[in-house]
């Protein structure tokens, strides 16, 4: 008989029997080692099927080649040996989700891993690989995210379904923007919904996870946030996911039309994680060491950060990658493959951090695709000058660095570019609401601070800010609508603001 009859035939005797297909599905182990099993067998399995051993461990396939497939531990008793049985699920790898996810700590599975049990209420399992929404069931993103940050606000505004890049060198205050977003997130400007948070943390020290999660606490932003964590101890596996299972987690709650903020801090962890399970499981290598499809997992994750039509819930997903570069290099592989997947890019300068300018925003490499559509009237009306006034005194800055012949009108935008950055520095864990932001650059743009000393600008912005709101409620009324400032309302605002000037000069 030929090869092809005896497999038909020894089929026919096993399907004719009462068996139940499922138990066919199983594989032996064939090596194992640094958290990758190769089995033999399992002939029925699919990518990114989840698969349990004799012993209670799970994984997840990643790769099926003609003779083995390759098998990424999540869950490792430590007792694989070769010739154990593995047995196929017919699941796709999911977490398991649920509204008592928010305010806690959890890991890559969704395991708690703050201490405390975590009892779901009406469970839902979510894939942690989805196709994205198509075009038909998106909606144009035209409402905005307040980060609470002047010069992110103004001008490179995030709108809810966006995908916002924030990138720099290591220690520049990339995560620091992210923590302040998500803390912003607790007053409801404009009426507009609430937002749940996910900050995905990828292989970073315990030691910050705690600091970032302390803080969210003392600033009461863990009342709706969640915490996704796979930290630099835990397996690349773990950190392989963890940003697939916080999109996952995010989409659960988009699907119930809320709107979600996920930040991924940070992909470039991730693509080494993905690199060296790559490896592993012997891929072919190619720039960088990274596998050829590294740019189609960040694709992939990215593209499902959405805004969803009506007729699908109204929910919005919004993304914040964080991407961390070596020696201010934009051009490396990682970065320009996640610059060329988002809606925009905010990118921070080591030099503006070191000389105190901060958030360390280089205003002529940042920008947004997006986000002007989603601000409000008198945001975009303000926004323009700013970035013009603040480009022109950076470049007149560098010119006349070494001359000091300068007429009346350079000297006079020099001096209105010093107080435009001074309004712009923000201390960390202190976002402002948008009648705030409005207010300050208002009064800088207009030449009302062109008299005040430049190191007292930052003092008299909180002053007249406070001032405006204590002693004209029609001005911040009129202010909260978010309308384009007409004439008069400019002239009144301008009015305000002279008044508490005679007030600071009479002290």
């Amino acid at each position: 008989m030929k090869p092809e009859e005896i497999i038909q035939k020894i089929e026919k005797e096993l399907y004719s029997k009462d068996v139940n297909p499922e138990l066919v599905n199983f594989g032996i182990v064939e090596t194992v080692g640094d958290e990758i099993v190769k089995a033999s067998g399992l002939s029925n399995v699919g990518y990114y099927e989840e698969v349990s051993f004799e012993d209670g461990s799970l994984g997840f396939v990643l790769n099926i080649d003609e003779d083995f497939v390759s098998i990424v531990m999540l869950m490792n008793s430590g007792r694989i040996t070769r010739g154990m049985k593995v047995k196929a699920t017919g699941n796709v790898l999911s977490i398991t989700v649920s509204d008592k996810m928010t305010g806690r700590v959890v890991n890559a599975v969704g395991q708690p891993i703050d201490g405390m049990d975590l009892k779901h209420d009406k469970p839902v399992k979510y894939p942690i690989e989805k196709i994205a929404p198509g075009i038909i069931e998106r909606a144009s993103v035209d409402r905005p995210l307040k980060t609470g940050i002047k010069a992110i606000d103004s001008m490179t505004p995030i709108g809810r379904g966006q995908r916002e890049l924030i990138i720099g060198d290591r220690g520049t205050g990339k995560t620091a923007i992210a923590v302040d977003t998500i803390i912003n997130q607790k007053k409801l400007d404009m009426g507009l919904k609430r937002v749940i948070c996910i900050y995905c943390s990828i292989g970073q020290k315990k030691s910050n996870l705690a600091s970032i999660t302390a803080r969210l606490k003392e600033a009461g932003a863990m009342e709706y946030s969640i915490v996704v964590a796979a930290t630099a101890s835990d397996p690349a596996s773990m950190q392989y996911i963890a940003p697939l299972a916080a999109c996952a987690i995010g989409e659960y709650f988009m699907d119930k039309g809320e709107d979600v903020l996920v930040v991924y801090d940070d992909l470039t962890k991730h693509a080494w994680a993905y690199r060296q399970l790559a490896l592993l499981i012997k891929r072919p290598a190619g720039r960088e060491a990274y596998p050829g499809d590294i740019f189609y997992l960040h694709s992939r994750l990215l593209e499902r950060a959405s805004r969803m039509s009506d007729a699908r819930g109204g929910g919005t997903l919004t993304a914040l990658p964080v991407i961390e570069t070596q020696g201010n290099d934009m051009s490396a592989y990682i970065p320009t493959n996640v610059i060329s997947i988002t809606d925009g890019q905010i990118y921070l300068e080591a030099d503006l951090f070191n000389a105190g300018i901060r958030p360390a925003i280089n205003v002529g490499l940042s920008v947004s695709r997006v986000g002007g559509a989603a601000q409000t009237k008198s945001m975009k009306q303000l926004a323009g000058p700013v970035r013009l006034e603040l480009s022109q005194f950076r470049e007149l800055q560098s010119f006349t660095q070494f001359g000091s012949d300068l007429d009346e009108d350079t000297l006079k935008r020099l001096e209105r570019g010093k107080r435009i950055t001074e309004i712009l520095k923000q201390p960390q864990y202190r976002p402002y609401d948008e009648i705030s932001e409005v207010l300050s650059i208002f009064a800088v743009t207009s030449g009302l601070f062109d008299d005040i000393d430049v190191n007292k600008v930052r003092e008299a912005e909180d002053a007249m800010v406070e001032y405006v709101k204590k002693n004209y409620s029609e001005t911040v009324r009129k202010l909260s609508t978010g309308a384009k400032i007409e004439d008069s309302f400019r002239e009144e605002l301008k009015s305000n603001i002279e008044e508490f000037k005679k007030g600071i000069a009479g002290n």
